[in-house]
C-alpha cells in the first residue's frame, strides 16, 4: 500500500503498522510512505510495566520492518492503556469492552504511546514515549452499553475512541502531543523523521 506525497523526502518512509488510525495520522504530514506489517508478538512479558511494554513493542515493530527495508526510515508505534500500573489491551469483543469500561469509570487512565524510528542504513534509532492522562467520567452501565453499540471500539486499547463519540466518556485529557491518544504522536514523529533525514517541508 503506497501513499502519494506533496512534500519530497530524501529517504523512503515505511510505517510498520497495519493500524488504519496510524496510517490516517501519518497522512497528515503529506509525505510518501508505504505500510508494512511488523508481525511482532504483542504478548506482555511477565510483570512488564505498561511503559516498558509500549516501548519494547514500538522498537520491536520498527526493527522488524527495518530488517526488510534497510534503506528506509521505519516508524513503529505501540499504545498501552495503563490503569494503575496494569496494562489494558484491545478488548476484541463486546463483553471484554464492557468489563474494561466498568473498570475505568471514575478513574484516571494513562495511555502510554511509544514511538520508535529506525534506519539501518544510517544507523539512526530512537525511541520516545508520549503519556496521555485521561480522566473518565463515572459512567453508568447504560452509558457504557449505548457507547459500545454506537461506536464498537473493539480494536482500540481501553475500549474508547477519543476522536469520536468516546470523547463524551471523559472528564479531561492532559498531554503534550494531542495525536498520541489516537495512536501516533505526530509532534514526536515529525521531529524524529527530520532527525533521520526525512524532509517534511
Amino acid at each position: 500500500m503506497t501513499f502519494t506525497p506533496s512534500a519530497p523526502t530524501s529517504r523512503s518512509v515505511v510505517l510498520g503498522s497495519t493500524s488504519r488510525y496510524r496510517r490516517e495520522l501519518l497522512e497528515r504530514l503529506r509525505i510518501p510512505f508505504t505500510v508494512s506489517a511488523p508481525g511482532v508478538d504483542e504478548t506482555p512479558l511477565p510483570g512488564e510495566a505498561p511503559q516498558a511494554l509500549a516501548r519494547r513493542l514500538a522498537l520491536a515493530k520498527a526493527r522488524a520492518v527495518a530488517a526488510l527495508h534497510p534503506d528506509a526510515v521505519v516508524i513503529g508505534s505501540d499504545q498501552v492503556a495503563d490503569l494503575a500500573g496494569q496494562p489494558l489491551g484491545k478488548p476484541g469483543e463486546h463483553a471484554r469492552a464492557v468489563q474494561q469500561l466498568r473498570q475505568m469509570r471514575g478513574q484516571t487512565l494513562v495511555f502510554q504511546t511509544a514511538l520508535a524510528v529506525v534506519c539501518l542504513a544510517s544507523g539512526y534509532e530512537q525511541v520516545d514515549l508520549a503519556e496521555v492522562r485521561v480522566v473518565f467520567r463515572d459512567l453508568s452501565d447504560d452509558e457504557i452499553e449505548a457507547y459500545l453499540q454506537a461506536e464498537q471500539p473493539y480494536d482500540c486499547a481501553g475500549s474508547a475512541k477519543s476522536e469520536g463519540l468516546g470523547i463524551a466518556l471523559l472528564e479531561s485529557i492532559d498531554n503534550d502531543d494531542p495525536t498520541a491518544l489516537i495512536g501516533l504522536p505526530l509532534i514526536r514523529t515529525a521531529r524524529m523523521l527530520r532527525q533521520a533525514g526525512v524532509k517534511l517541508l
